[in-house]
């Protein structure tokens, strides 16, 4: 049986076969530079809340939605062609640790709708721009015991995650976004559940829209921390065909090159994303970490050189400036090469 031609974001796979497309950067560094206090994120709306809220920047969508929509504005003129809603820790898993999981739909609803805005503001006939729902991996984890004494021990279940998902999808969808990021994979069951919860609303809502999966190898071995390999990875959440399979997060690109080549291999399939930090964190720098645009620019510029990307962008660390120098250098080079993917393939037929 065919996949159906998507509802939304259908001229983003052929783009991703005909340039390398451009993620937008770090949220969080942006935000943090607004030097925000705790009467900033309380708003009026919360200004009673009995627990803290400094650091919940997901409430901001509700509180200071000028700060992220100026942030938005910043990384499409900085020349995005994807810019992420802000909504990594959206979840009633992750809200719950602020008293605010009640208001986890509603978030991501204004989130998505600030994003939408952006990027209609900015699209033209010849450089779309798309809003990434962005689903975030929860700080609570499917596979690993939060207890080093009990090693059977969970703090969350599947069905836990997969209703959570499902509640900030819906407010994704609802908000406009035109595809969905699952990012920072450091478990792959809680992807799954993600994954599960996504097929769920596609397949009830009769919209079908891409999927991205994007892991994240948190040092030297090679591994997400949820013990698998790259390939290992891949095979795990290749049955929901995402449109692209890519790392981001806790390396500098530098540490990542031989993870995102190995994925460039072995992911034949699919497009291929990559967004790195900054390198390495510094807390003596203006962004809090050590690499600047025309570092990671240039870093990024040579994956693109060895054929290995479709998506490129930035993640801790990077700012507009890092975007604006990655777009100038990958733009120089063809996107990475082999099978457009089954996917792709499918909906050119249908």
């Amino acid at each position: 049986m065919k996949t159906p031609a998507y509802t939304r974001a259908a001229r983003l796979p052929e783009l991703l076969a005909s340039r390398i497309v451009i993620l937008d950067g770090a949220m969080g560094t942006m935000i943090q530079r607004h030097n925000l206090v705790e009467e900033d994120f309380r708003g009026e709306r919360f200004r009673a809340h009995p627990k803290g809220l400094k650091g919940n920047f997901e409430l901001l969508q509700l509180t200071r939605p000028e700060i992220v929509r100026s942030i938005h504005e910043a990384y499409l003129a900085a020349g995005a062609d994807i810019v992420e809603t802000n909504t990594f820790g959206a979840t009633r898993v992750a809200q719950a640790d602020y008293g605010l999981a009640e208001h986890a739909r509603e978030m991501n609803v204004a989130a998505a709708r600030l994003a939408r805005e952006a990027c209609d503001r900015h699209a033209t006939p010849d450089k779309p721009r798309f809003v990434a729902g962005a689903l975030g991996p929860t700080p609570r984890t499917a596979s690993i015991s939060p207890d080093v004494n009990d090693p059977a021990a969970r703090n969350v279940t599947f069905e836990e995650l997969r209703a959570a998902y499902r509640e900030q999808a819906e407010g994704l969808l609802e908000g406009g976004c035109d595809l969905f990021l699952i990012e920072t994979v450091f478990d792959t069951l809680n992807a799954k559940a993600a994954i599960f919860a996504l097929d769920e609303l596609m397949e009830e809502s009769g919209e079908r829209l891409p999927v991205i999966v994007s892991g994240t190898v948190t040092d030297a071995s090679g591994r997400i921390l949820s013990g698998q390999t790259v390939t290992a990875f891949w095979h795990s959440v290749r049955h929901a065909r995402p449109l692209a399979i890519g790392l981001n997060c806790a390396l500098g690109a530098a540490l990542m090159r031989p993870y995102v080549a190995e994925l460039a291999r072995v992911a034949g399939d699919t497009f291929v994303s990559c967004y790195p930090n900054a390198g390495l964190p510094n807390p003596m720098s203006e962004t809090g970490f050590d690499e600047t645009p025309e570092i990671t620019g240039g870093l990024l510029e040579e994956f693109a050189r060895a054929g290995f990307l479709n998506i490129a962008g930035g993640c801790c660390g990077t700012t507009p400036e890092h975007i604006a120098e990655i777009a100038r250098r990958v733009g120089r080079y063809a996107p990475r090469c082999g099978r457009r993917g089954a996917l792709f393939g499918e909906l050119e037929a249908a």
